[in-house]
C-alpha cells in the first residue's frame, strides 16, 4: 500500500457537486491510508534501530563499570603492595575519595538543576500571552 500512487477513486463528472465532494473524501482517505502504512512500516523498523542501540548502549555501560570497578581494585591492590600498607586502608581511602567526588558532582548538579531553563522563550511567551489579551480587549471595547 505504501507504493501505490494516491489516485481519484471518483471522477468528477455530470453528477454535480456530491460526487465531486465523494471523490474528494475518497482521495483524501487513499492517501490518509497510505501514510499511515507507510508510518506504521517505517516506525516498526525504528523501534527494532533503538532498541539494538538501546541494549547496546546499556551493555557497554555495564563493562564500562565493571572495567573501573577492576581499575579500582588492581590499583587498590598495587598502591598497598608498594606502600606496604594493608589493603584495607587504601580501599578505604580510595572510597573516600569517591564519595567526595560524587558529593561534588551532587553539588554542581544540584546547583545547575535550580536554575531555571528556557528564560528567553518564556519571557517571549509571556509576551505573546498580553499581545493576545491586548487584541481580545480591544476587540471587546470595539
Amino acid at each position: 500500500m505504501s507504493g501505490e500512487s494516491t489516485r481519484f477513486r471518483y471522477r468528477a463528472g455530470p453528477n454535480g457537486i456530491v460526487s465531486s465532494a465523494l471523490a474528494l473524501l475518497g482521495a483524501l482517505i487513499a492517501f490518509v491510508e497510505s501514510r499511515a502504512a507507510l508510518i506504521a512500516q517505517e516506525s516498526k523498523t525504528a523501534f527494532v534501530q533503538f532498541a539494538i542501540a538501546a541494549a547496546c548502549l546499556i551493555a557497554a555501560l555495564m563493562l564500562l563499570a565493571f572495567g573501573y570497578v577492576f581499575l579500582v581494585a588492581s590499583a587498590i591492590v598495587g598502591i598497598a603492595h608498594l606502600a606496604q600498607i594493608s589493603w584495607l586502608w587504601t580501599a578505604l581511602i580510595a572510597a573516600g575519595v569517591h564519595f567526595i567526588l560524587a558529593l561534588f558532582l551532587l553539588l554542581i548538579v544540584r546547583n545547575r538543576v535550580t536554575k531555571p531553563l528556557f528564560r528567553e522563550t518564556a519571557a517571549e511567551l509571556k509576551e505573546d500571552r498580553e499581545w493576545l489579551r491586548e487584541i481580545a480587549t480591544n476587540r471587546r471595547t470595539n
